[in-house]
C-alpha cells in the first residue's frame, strides 16, 4: 500500500481552480489537471462555511478512503481536488461513505481517467 501524495502549496491550488477541468457529482465536485509525473496527488478543500470541524474533518476521511481504494483502478498523472456541493449543506449528516464512492467513480469515469477494466 502507497500513501496517498497530497496537494499543500498554494500555486498548486490555485492552477488547480484556473487551468483544471471541472467536473461535479451529485456530492460532490473535482477539478483535475495532468501533473506530467507517474503518480498522483490528491487535495481536498473543504470550506469553513461548509459546517462545524467535525463535520468537515468526516468528509475529509470519507474522500481520502474512498480515494485509497479506487487509487489502484485510476491512470497516473493527475492533480485531483475535490470539494463538497454547496448547495447540499444541509444533508452532512446523512452523506455516507457509498455516496462518496459512488460520486468519485462517476466523476473519474466522466473525466476519463477510471480504468474500466479494473471496476468491480
Amino acid at each position: 500500500m502507497k500513501k496517498t501524495i497530497m496537494i499543500k502549496r498554494k500555486y498548486e491550488f490555485k492552477k488547480l481552480f484556473s487551468k483544471g477541468k471541472f467536473f461535479y457529482a451529485n456530492f460532490i465536485n473535482m477539478y483535475i489537471i495532468t501533473n506530467n509525473k507517474n503518480y498522483n496527488k490528491l487535495a481536498i478543500a473543504v470550506s469553513k462555511k461548509q459546517g462545524k470541524a467535525v463535520y468537515r474533518n468526516r468528509f475529509k476521511r470519507l474522500i481520502k478512503e474512498n480515494y485509497r481504494e479506487i487509487e489502484e483502478k485510476i491512470n497516473f498523472g493527475y492533480n485531483i481536488l475535490f470539494i463538497i456541493n454547496k448547495g447540499k449543506i444541509s444533508e452532512y449528516k446523512k452523506i455516507s461513505y457509498y455516496d462518496i464512492k459512488n460520486d468519485m467513480i462517476k466523476l473519474f469515469k466522466n473525466s476519463g481517467i477510471l480504468n474500466e477494466e479494473n471496476i468491480n
